[in-house]
């Protein structure tokens, strides 16, 4: 073989190997370009009806039934919300939501990070089996333990109360799992020193852990306030009077008593929202993190 042949092979070479490479970066700008119209074409289709409803929440009761309907409102109506307060409670209604959704939340929080601890950095008989026995209650749909949950609060004498409310939210297996598995991710190191140094249990899982699992602490906290926000079944269940009724039991009955006041309704709507869009606003730079690092560590 001369020297020209081996220089045109390396060339037809050299050329495949580009044409290789430019197909496989075509496929790839192609699969990428896909992939972002896929998560707007997502984006759009789950943010629309929240768009929708914050606008027409500004929209006057004769705009609102117009057809075809208009996106935008022509003059925005502030007083829907304030029509709202002055035809049901609903300052009552926003504060039995409130003191049904602070207090468990608190109290998950502080119960899922002492178990979590307990379990992550603690040796003692039957931990495993204790864990597992845990983590097998989130395999049990709520509606199942709807009765017997039920029961107990009424042999307790707590029907129509807000500890009835309350009591069956102050602690989460989903948020021992989470916090346990946050905080196995800590150093045991850590902690050794802070015993050296004299520091108590409680001191350490108060300046220690906490400061260190404020992502898994975020998330715990918008996850679990949210699921209390929202509630329905249990407080339809264990609540038979006005003065204690939630939100989520409000705004269906504000929306049967007063359905053709759509205005109202989407103001009603959005302002039982509102208290889960600003915790997000304050939490959602920890939040994505806590998802990301909870459960690197087995």
């Amino acid at each position: 073989m001369t020297r020209a042949d081996s220089v045109l092979i390396a060339a037809a070479g050299r050329r495949t190997k580009t044409s290789r490479r430019g197909g496989r970066t075509f496929v790839q700008v192609l699969g990428r370009i896909l992939t972002y119209v896929l998560v707007a074409a997502g984006a759009v289709a789950t943010a629309t009806p929240f768009v929708w409803l914050i606008l027409s929440s500004f929209k006057s009761l004769q705009e609102v039934v117009l057809f075809p309907p208009t996106f935008f409102p022509k003059k925005p109506v502030f007083s829907n919300f304030r029509e709202v307060f002055s035809m049901i409670p609903f300052g009552r209604y926003y504060l039995n939501s409130i003191i049904t959704s602070v207090i468990p939340t608190v109290a998950t929080v502080l119960t899922s990070s002492m178990t979590g601890m307990g379990f992550a950095k603690y040796r003692f008989a039957g931990r495993s089996l204790l864990f597992w026995i845990i983590l097998s209650t989130m395999m049990v749909p709520f509606p199942a333990t709807i009765v017997p949950l039920y029961v107990m609060v009424s042999r307790a004498g707590l029907v129509n109360t807000y500890a009835g409310l309350i009591v069956v939210g102050l602690s989460s297996a989903f948020g021992i799992f989470m916090m346990r598995q946050f905080i196995m991710s800590i150093p045991d190191e850590l902690l050794d020193a802070a015993r050296i140094d004299g520091a108590s249990e409680f001191r350490i899982f108060l300046q220690v852990v906490m400061p260190l699992t404020k992502p898994a602490v975020a998330t715990l906290t918008l996850f679990t306030f949210t699921s209390h926000w929202g509630a329905y079944i249990w407080p339809l269940i264990v609540v038979n009077s006005d003065r204690l009724r939630t939100l989520p039991l409000a705004i269906p009955y504000f929306s049967g008593q007063y359905f053709s006041f759509q205005n109202l309704i989407n103001a009603a709507s959005l302002m039982s929202i509102a208290p889960v869009l600003v915790l997000f606003m304050f939490t959602q730079r920890y939040f994505v993190q806590g998802i990301a690092l909870t459960g690197l560590k087995s």
